[in-house]
């Protein structure tokens, strides 16, 4: 969602400017590449780019090629053979070992749903949603491109009543969280993007200590959204954290007034005050919460856990497999700014379904099979 969000901010100043746009996404990989489908980049007629389509390797010639959408005020496919090194087209010597499909749209101001409004309709809500791009691989085919915004109780947004076919695609995508690529009929080269896109995550922060700091400077990078509530007014200020959406002084009864939990929302508890501690994890483990991570040795839980039983609170499975304690992987951390980074380094790992082990060992694809059928 930054990558998105960022692109949202360079369309806008470009359109202020009065500057054409073209949006390049991976629409379909077929091996290995840098960037999934998905990917996307904003580029302005005066060259400037936002996001990325590859590790660098892919932006130049891609920059040429946007250049072109925008001259042309067309939509284009262009196909990188990232496993030929000797590929006379390319020359760029990629040695990624895959092929790579990149749609380049021109983005029309006056096209009601053009690809940048649509994509505008993901920040409206912290819901999850679907995004459907239709491109074809045929050499001079229409390219649709981007053509509808789907979300759960929410209007269907479209420009293109060809991508009303894929509703039934679109529920099941926004059911399994998984992204496909689908040929719309058989032997034809036209196909589709059904994109799963979820919310940012929201970093829920139970404490404003100086050991806060860089984790809100390291998640602020990611692009998570960030909340910090503490008891004292001297240490839970926005000055010393500007990158916080939000900086609460808050008693510890009423730590969850007006916070917002949802399948993205991650919670830490480092005050580095037991009592206060302790009381925000009695209020959280009557909610929905997925992650609850306490800062502190595995002596401090088990003490929470026994003084919760005094009072007759018995957690159960369910609620013991939520809490991460002591927090963070095991990567040596001492410092703050490296405890930060086993903190992030687990949340996103939870998050993506991993358990953190070093790539080293991992026998299959680094990134997750996207399912390409009819």
């Amino acid at each position: 969602m930054k990558e998105i969000s960022l692109i949202l901010q360079a369309y806008s100043e470009a359109k202020a400017a009065e500057k054409k746009t073209a949006l390049a996404t991976v629409v379909k990989v077929e091996g290995s590449s840098y960037r999934q489908p998905g990917a996307r980049m904003l580029v302005t007629e005066d060259g400037l780019l936002t996001g990325a389509i590859s590790g660098g390797c892919l932006e130049g010639d891609a920059l040429r090629k946007a250049l072109l959408s925008i001259h042309q005020q067309q939509n284009k496919l262009v196909t990188y053979n990232t496993s030929n090194e000797d590929d006379a087209e390319i020359g760029l010597q990629l040695g990624c070992n895959g092929i790579v499909h990149i749609l380049f749209e021109y983005i029309d101001n006056e096209l009601e749903n053009n690809p940048i409004q649509l994509l505008k309709q993901l920040k409206a809500e912290r819901k999850e949603a679907v995004i459907i791009t239709i491109f074809s691989l045929k050499r001079g085919a229409e390219q649709i491109g981007t053509s509808l915004f789907f979300r759960k109780d929410s209007p269907v947004l479209h420009h293109n009543n060809n991508a009303l076919n894929l509703i039934s695609d679109a529920k099941e995508v926004l059911l399994t969280k998984k992204t496909s690529v689908k040929k719309l009929q058989e032997n034809t080269e036209d196909e589709a993007l059904i994109e799963y896109v979820h919310p940012p995550i929201s970093l829920i922060i139970a404490g404003a200590g100086n050991d806060v700091q860089p984790l809100v400077k390291m998640t602020a990078l990611l692009g998570w959204e960030v909340i910090i509530g503490d008891g004292r007014n001297v240490h839970a200020t926005k000055k010393r954290f500007p990158e916080a959406s939000q900086v609460l002084v808050v008693k510890q009864e009423d730590f969850l007034n007006n916070i917002t939990i949802d399948d993205q929302t991650y919670f830490v508890l480092m005050t580095h005050n037991y009592k206060y501690d302790l009381a925000v994890l009695k209020l959280l483990l009557d909610t929905d919460c997925r992650y609850i991570g306490i800062l502190g040795p595995k002596s401090k839980l088990n003490r929470m856990l026994d003084d919760l039983q005094i009072e007759g609170i018995m957690l159960n499975e369910e609620q013991l497999s939520r809490i991460h304690s002591p927090i963070g992987l095991d990567i040596g951390a001492e410092t703050s700014e490296e405890i930060a980074l086993s903190i992030v380094a687990e949340i996103k790992a939870f998050e993506s379904g991993k358990n953190g082990t070093s790539l080293k060992y991992k026998t299959g694809k680094i990134h997750d099979e996207i399912h390409y059928g009819i």
